[in-house]
């Protein structure tokens, strides 16, 4: 295993991630490096071109950051690390849980690195998912607004779509299932959480070379009020209303354009071709 003194560190920062959050963390992280001599180099305002002097990239923002990343990075070898510095992390969560910044620090600079896969959507790469439909819709809504920490912006703007939204018709094909008709939902991950604490896909894995597609056929909106806490928590897979699988490749058209979110940034299209590429990055956790 590397030492530490072998150790040199790029740390990117979103300085807009978390309403400053992710700069208050990132100056943590710079102390307790300097604390260890573990070389290091922070980056805030401009990211560089290249890393090859480095051996790590700590990335401190949110789901939104970490997919700038592996968009204008693609093909990065360097072992990642992302610190919780936005408002769903919802990427941080899966790999590291409730782990404390020391705790994240201690595992990110002793761990060896381990494979993960990551999704692409047409042109555009994302580690935690695509929400086509319904969650495209509060995507859209969240679009340029400030966002409170964790889950609370997404389940107002849910709240307040979820008795008008319209469900929309699509035409959804992959090697395991095809189906069309009017869907509430469509979503493909790759990790489990979405939206700062929605556990929409709870037995997806980002280490299994396949996505889990979770889809929700049309609902009423007394429904939908009564189902929305059960899918928060995860318990909505065993629901007749719910269709889910499991696959490397999946393509989706509907009547309309198609309204999603990758990684929690809007998106329209006319159809979406999603597959999943195996092993693609590397993280410490």
């Amino acid at each position: 295993m590397q030492s530490l003194r072998e150790k040199n560190i790029a740390i990117l920062c979103n300085a807009l991630a978390g309403s400053g959050s992710a700069v208050l963390c990132a100056e943590n992280i710079c102390t307790r490096l300097s604390d260890k001599n573990i070389r290091h180099t922070q980056f805030k305002d401009t990211w560089p071109d290249d890393f090859s002097l480095y051996t790590d990239i700590f990335i401190v923002g949110g789901d939104g950051t970490l997919n700038y990343f592996i968009n204008r990075y693609p093909g990065m070898s360097l072992p990642l690390v992302i610190f919780k510095g936005g408002t769903g992390n919802d990427v941080y969560w899966l790999l590291y849980g409730n782990s404390t910044l020391d705790e994240q620090l201690e595992t990110a600079l002793n761990s060896s690195p381990k494979p993960l896969d990551i999704g692409k959507c047409n042109d555009r790469y994302f580690i935690n998912g695509v929400g086509i439909g319904f969650e495209g819709e509060v995507a859209k809504a969240l679009t340029g607004k400030k966002k409170l920490p964790g889950k609370t912006s997404f389940l107002i703007t849910v709240l307040k779509k979820i008795v008008t939204y319209r469900s929309k018709r699509y035409t959804i094909q992959s090697a395991e299932r095809s189906l069309s008709g009017r869907r509430l939902l469509v979503d493909i991950s790759n990790g489990r959480r979405a939206g700062g604490g929605f556990h929409i896909a709870p037995e997806a894995r980002a280490d299994d070379g396949l996505l889990d597609v979770i889809i929700a056929d049309a609902l009423t909106p007394l429904q939908r009020v009564r189902y929305l806490p059960v899918i928060e928590k995860g318990k909505h897979l065993h629901l007749s209303f719910i269709h889910h699988f499991r696959t490397r490749k999946i393509s989706i058209e509907g009547d309309d354009l198609l309204q999603y979110h990758l990684g929690g940034e809007y998106f329209v299209a006319k159809r979406l071709n999603i597959e999943i590429i195996p092993a693609a990055v590397t993280f410490r956790f």
